[in-house]
């Protein structure tokens, strides 16, 4: 007689579940953050994301050693992405640093080209002066020709009496006018478009405006464009107190160029 004799086998313990969400987010996050990295503006979240991704990319390797997650591919892609976003991060931001400085020093070198030489003191028809716009803003005197960086040169004649016509506008009753001639030079290599050139004046030690004067002989003011080489030349009469002794007048040749001033005795 036989008997089947089973022994029974010990249970096995329940295995722990795989722990593999931190391989999982490191490897998504580490492709935004690198995604990120290629888009200018978004450097800053390249680098935030890159970070996160980079240490939850670490920490799931760390899992996978001790055998808690077996996302080993996931959690090392991951890491790299992480790695890479922080990279393109710091990259993007230097190149970004780097280009704007260009653009602001670009901007003030235009500012600065614009901007009128020391002028000369040189008159028309004569061999120049002393007199002229000093690094301290001092104005110009009557005859002094400002020199921009471009050879552009605009000079403002000494003031002469002027009586309006009946028709005149800009007078008053009581004034006295003058009229100046403003010369200007185009020594450039390029045309230059005159007609944003403006003249505006002020008279007396109390500065107070002094009204450009329009009638039949002033007012038309500079048009059309002058050639390299030539001159244009404009007559503007203003209307001063009778007690001024002063006319600042302030010639500006456009958006380009800076405006310069003459302080013209009268009276």
């Amino acid at each position: 007689m036989s008997y089947d004799t089973q022994i029974p086998h010990a249970p096995q313990p329940p295995r722990a579940a795989l722990r593999n969400g931190l391989g999982t987010a490191a490897l998504t996050l580490g492709i935004i953050g690198t995604v990120s990295g290629l888009v200018p503006f978004l450097f800053w979240l390249a680098g935030i994301l890159g970070v996160i991704a980079l240490v939850l990319g670490l920490v799931g390797r760390g899992r996978v050693k001790r055998g808690e997650a077996d996302n080993k591919g996931v959690t090392t892609t991951g890491a790299v992405l992480g790695l890479a976003a922080l990279v393109l991060s710091v990259v993007g931001t230097v190149l970004t640093f780097a280009l704007l400085n260009d653009a602001v020093e670009e901007a003030r070198k235009e500012v600065q080209e614009s901007a009128p030489k020391n002028p000369s003191g040189e008159k028309p028809g004569a061999g120049g002066g002393s007199a002229g716009q000093d690094a301290k803003g001092k104005a110009l005197a009557a005859g002094d020709t400002a020199v921009y960086d471009d050879e552009l040169k605009v000079t403002v004649s000494a003031p002469k009496a002027y009586s309006p016509s009946e028709f005149a506008v800009g007078h008053t009753k009581g004034n006295k006018a003058y009229q100046v001639t403003v010369v200007i030079e185009n020594g450039g290599k390029a045309k230059f478009d005159a007609t944003l050139v403006t003249a505006d004046a002020r008279a007396g030690k109390d500065g107070v405006t002094a009204e450009q004067i329009f009638d039949d002989k002033t007012g038309s003011g500079f048009s059309g464009t002058i050639l390299p080489g030539r001159k244009a030349t404009v007559t503007y009469a203003f209307d001063a107190p009778a007690a001024a002794a002063n006319l600042t007048v302030e010639v500006s040749p456009g958006l380009e160029h800076n405006a310069s001033q003459w302080d013209l005795k009268i009276g």
